[in-house]
C-alpha cells in the first residue's frame, strides 16, 4: 500500500486547522447569543464571556410577550409578501429579457439593472412624501412597495442570466406543440429555475427582514412596527437590557437561519451553475 506523501498530510492538516478556525469565528457569535440569553442583566454585567451560572428565562418571557410577537408577525408578513412579489415580477421581466433579444428589451434591461447603482436611502424623502399622498403611510404597504422595488434590479439580473442558460430546444418543442409563452413560462421555465428562485428568495428575505431605516420613517404606530424596530423597546433612557436585546436578536435570527438552511443547496447550485456551464 502506497504511503501518502508528508506534504499531502501537512496540507490536509492545514486545511482542517483553517476550517476549525473559521468554524470558531463564525459560530462564536451564535454561542454568545445563546449563553447570554439565559442571563439576567446583573449577571451579564458581571459575567459576560462565561456560560450562565443559573438559567434565567425572564428574557424569553419578554421576547415572547404579545407585543413582541406582533412585531415578529409584521416582519413575517412584510418579508414573505415582499419576496413573493419580487420573485413574481422579476421572473416575468427576466423571461422577456432572456427570450426576446431585441434592442428595445436590451435597453429596458440595462435601465432596470441600473437601479442597482442608486443608493436606496437617497429615495427616502420622495417615498415618504408619496406614501402620505397615496394614503399608505403608517401601514405595512408603505414598506412592502419600496422593499420590492429596491430588490427587483438585482433579482432581474440574476434570473435573466439563469434563463439565458436554459436550452432553447425546450421552448421550441413547446411552441411546436402549440404552447403559449405564458405556458412556457409557467410549465417549463419556472419549474427549472429552483436555484435562481432560491438565490433571489434568500437574498431578498435577508434584506427585508433586517431593514431598519425605512421602517423607522414609514411606521409610527407601535402595533405596526417590524422586528427591527421592536428590539428598540428594550432600550431605556438610562439603561439597556442587553440580555433581552440579545435574546430578541437570537429569536429574530431563527427564521433567517431556517430559511437559509432549507434553501442552501439550491442557492449554491444557482451560484455555481453558470461557472460550471462556462
Amino acid at each position: 500500500m502506497k504511503k501518502e506523501p508528508v506534504t499531502d498530510k501537512l496540507f490536509k492538516v492545514c486545511i482542517y486547522f483553517f476550517c476549525i478556525v473559521v468554524l470558531v469565528l463564525t459560530g462564536f457569535p451564535l454561542v454568545f447569543l445563546v449563553f447570554n440569553s439565559f442571563k439576567s442583566l446583573p449577571e451579564y454585567m458581571m459575567n459576560i464571556w462565561q456560560p450562565p451560572k443559573k438559567l434565567f428565562f425572564g428574557n424569553y418571557k419578554l421576547v415572547f410577550a404579545p407585543t413582541f410577537l406582533r412585531y415578529f408577525i409584521n416582519s413575517l408578513i412584510v418579508s414573505v409578501s415582499g419576496v413573493s412579489l419580487v420573485i413574481l415580477v422579476s421572473s416575468l421581466m427576466a423571461f422577456v429579457f432572456a427570450k426576446f433579444n431585441y434592442r428595445v428589451t436590451k435597453g429596458i434591461f440595462f435601465l432596470v439593472i441600473a437601479g442597482m447603482m442608486i443608493p436606496i436611502h437617497t429615495t427616502l424623502i420622495p417615498i415618504y412624501s408619496m406614501s402620505i399622498n397615496v394614503g399608505v403611510y403608517d401601514t405595512l404597504f408603505a414598506l412592502i412597495g419600496p422593499y420590492v422595488s429596491f430588490n427587483i434590479p438585482i433579482s432581474v439580473f440574476i434570473m435573466t442570466q439563469f434563463f439565458k442558460e436554459m436550452p432553447k430546444e425546450l421552448d421550441e418543442a413547446a411552441m411546436i406543440d402549440g404552447g403559449s409563452l405564458f405556458l412556457i413560462y409557467r410549465k417549463i421555465v419556472m419549474p427549472l429555475s429552483g436555484p435562481a428562485i432560491s438565490t433571489v428568495g434568500v437574498y431578498t428575505f435577508l434584506t427585508m427582514w433586517n431593514e431598519f431605516v425605512y421602517a423607522l420613517v414609514m411606521i409610527d404606530t407601535r402595533s405596526k412596527k417590524t422586528l427591527s424596530l421592536g428590539i428598540r423597546d428594550f432600550y431605556g433612557f438610562q439603561t439597556i437590557n442587553i440580555p433581552a436585546v440579545l435574546t430578541a436578536i437570537l429569536v429574530g435570527s431563527l427564521p433567517v437561519l431556517i430559511f437559509y438552511f432549507l434553501a442552501q443547496d439550491r442557492v449554491i447550485n444557482g451560484l455555481t451553475q453558470g461557472a460550471l456551464k462556462g
